[in-house]
């Protein structure tokens, strides 16, 4: 969180599938909805006469985030994730979120729209009450801002591989700007590696396993069960990690001619189980430096008005 001189607070906000980021939070999509209020009181929000409770699995991959109010409710509960760290819960906040690269041009506006549905917006959560005033609010492209306070640097040719739980965003940086002409977003996220295990196990076992637990032996590298199932999740996920370079490869990405930047939850995924060279290849491992790049890109952008 990003304070300006008249005491509006920046608030950087990740809009993942699989994970809800701020500066410094992190939350899975899981969201269930309730009428009455639920027996386990942790991460809940009250809005609006119902209750909502986060972190239990990940949200389905829509290409619309306007589509329900989830990501809506997202939003009230990363604001007061962020404002409750400090103790405060009344506060004026503008807004800095993405969308995948290549939404932005097509989405951006309606997104905003979303976000801003309400100016102001009074809640409960964990027990606690927030009055949150909305005065603004930009969307910009994810991957680019994580690499953005640092991007003097670069040198060349780069790519950026922004690996989420739903889509893999792509971008050339040469130079030291970004090219927008030379950005995708392809549906290979973290969440397809997932599905394959998933059905790997049910295929050679007949059983159906936890995806918790396949979350964790991708994140890791080890999990706690027989090692017939951990012989197919490593296969697995080399054959994602495969996939990841066969797709860089289609728009030309060379280890020999540039430098990959890779962030987002996959990168865990590439460093565990890729067959690579790190001589040229950089993997953030902070999942929440796109949210930290969309603050200072909003500070940036009041400090110049």
């Amino acid at each position: 969180m990003r304070e300006l001189k008249n005491g509006v607070k920046i608030i950087g906000i990740d809009h993942g599938y699989g994970n809800i980021k701020t500066a410094n939070t992190v939350t899975p999509t899981g969201i269930n909805s309730y009428s009455a209020e639920p027996i386990f009181q942790d991460n809940i929000l009250e809005y609006n006469g119902r209750y909502y409770r986060f972190g239990e699995g990940h949200k389905d991959f829509i290409s619309d985030k306007t589509a329900d109010d989830d990501f809506y409710i997202f939003t009230l509960m990363a604001a007061a994730r962020e404002l409750s760290r400090i103790g405060i819960y009344e506060a004026k906040i503008y807004l800095a979120a993405g969308l995948p690269l290549t939404w932005v041009r097509t989405q951006r506006e309606h997104f905003r729209e979303y976000l801003m549905r309400n100016k102001t917006v009074d809640f409960k959560f964990n027990g606690s009450s927030f009055h949150i005033e909305f005065v603004g609010c930009s969307v910009y492209p994810q991957g680019y801002p994580a690499v953005v306070e640092f991007i003097k640097e670069f040198k060349g040719t780069n790519i950026l591989a922004d690996i989420g739980n739903g889509t893999m965003n792509i971008l050339y940086i040469r130079n030291k700007k970004p090219i927008e002409s030379s950005s995708w977003t392809e549906k290979l996220g973290v969440n397809q590696l997932v599905i394959k295990a998933r059905n790997a196990v049910m295929d050679s076992f007949g059983i159906v396993i936890d995806e918790s637990i396949i979350e964790q032996y991708i994140r890791f590298g080890k999990a706690d069960i027989l090692e017939k199932y951990l012989e197919i999740l490593n296969r697995t996920a080399v054959e994602y990690t495969k996939d990841i370079f066969s797709a860089l490869k289609k728009y030309e990405y060379s280890p020999d001619l540039m430098k990959l930047y890779i962030i987002g939850g996959g990168g865990c995924i590439i460093k565990n189980f890729a067959d690579y060279s790190s001589e040229n290849i950089e993997i953030i491992s902070d999942i929440c430096a796109t949210a930290k790049g969309y603050e200072y890109l909003a500070y940036m952008q009041f400090r110049r008005d």
